[in-house]
């Protein structure tokens, strides 16, 4: 039986697939086409339409996963939109340097070893400074949501940041004040990464909003989620233009990820802080080898590395995305727990 041009079968499996990434989109603000666009090539799709499709789903999850943070208070518009902004800036500055690697022959290399280093680098540092902090015991998610947002842990390097005085300042979601060029640098030094790797970078973002400018981790993954919006929106529609948007691949998975999206963007408002940053960290670093696994079977003409990669890409989504839903369903019962003896 088929339908939209491709069996039952495989509708089925791009609906699961949506629902799993969903999950980890709302949850993390990243996940989308870090994960959809490797796994298309693999099974054989030409990679315009690869991206394509890979950015009109990732379009789609953010506006519903942003939706969800919204509804819980966790997207700071002005920031996003400053962050838009600087991020664009610094996306032109990168591609210039990829262009000018690409002239000299050295772009292929010198981009897949950095994208290998960076997403190692950034899932150990993410995942050595939560479990150094030591988490916490979860039951911290009172219904004052700006007062816990105001108590959380400012890291050092962001408390650094915030006492530059630097006119104009602007007040952030989380209850401090920061500097609007301090904000622009991030938000420029992040684009430049992002047109440097060619990736959408929200595995950047979300920990430099966190780490850099002290935006606590909900509602850096809310504003993320709503900078993905727009990044995602423009290169869809792109794409789209060009006829490299297949919808038989983007409706099953929306549909799947309409589910997981708000599943992931709620169970912020539960998991603790630092667990958040822990399987962050994880997913990252098993990324990165995912990554690294595939670039050496490009070396060594391997295709069957190319499996391998994504087989390692789809373990951890699995295992992270379950991590986070037995998390968030541990912490309802605890809350629910405690509660209960007041009936007594």
């Amino acid at each position: 039986m088929e339908l939209l041009g491709i069996s039952l079968a495989l509708i089925v499996m791009f609906v699961g697939f949506g629902l799993l990434i969903g999950i980890l989109f709302g949850f993390f603000g990243m996940g989308g086409s870090f994960l959809v666009t490797p796994a298309l090539l693999v099974m054989g799709y030409d990679a315009n339409v690869a991206v394509g499709s890979g950015l009109a789903f990732v379009f789609g999850t953010s506006v519903i996963a942003t939706l969800k943070h919204r509804d819980l208070g966790q997207v700071d518009y002005k920031l996003g939109i400053l962050m838009i902004a600087g991020t664009t800036a610094g996306i032109e500055v990168g591609k210039v340097g990829l262009e000018y690697l690409q002239e000299l022959g050295l772009a292929g290399s010198v981009v897949s070893v950095a994208y290998v280093f960076l997403l190692g680098g950034i899932g150990v540092f993410v995942t050595y400074e939560a479990m150094k902090s030591g988490g916490g015991d979860g039951l911290e998610h009172d219904v004052d949501e700006d007062a816990d947002l105001e108590d959380e842990e400012i890291p050092e390097i962001a408390q650094k940041i915030q006492s530059y005085s630097v006119p104009p300042m602007i007040s952030i979601r989380g209850g401090f004040t920061v500097s609007l060029w301090m904000v622009l640098l991030v938000a420029f030094a992040t684009g430049v990464l992002s047109g440097f790797l060619g990736v959408g970078g929200g595995f950047i973002r979300m920990p430099a909003l966190f780490y850099l400018i002290g935006v606590p981790v909900p509602v850096a993954v809310g504003t993320d989620l709503f900078e993905i919006v727009f990044s995602g929106g423009i290169g869809s529609f792109l794409y789209a233009q060009s006829g490299a948007v297949d919808l038989s691949i983007v409706a099953p998975l929306l549909a799947g990820s309409a589910l997981g999206a708000r599943v992931g963007a709620a169970a912020t408002n539960l998991v603790n802080e630092d667990d958040i940053k822990v399987y962050f960290g994880v997913m990252l670093l098993l990324g990165s080898i995912a990554v690294a696994v595939r670039e050496i079977g490009g070396v060594l003409e391997m295709p069957v590395l190319d499996t391998v990669s994504l087989a390692i890409i789809l373990g951890a989504a699995l295992l992270v995305s379950g991590a986070v839903v037995y998390s968030a369903i541990t912490m309802l019962r605890s809350e629910a727990s405690a509660s209960s003896p007041a009936a007594d």
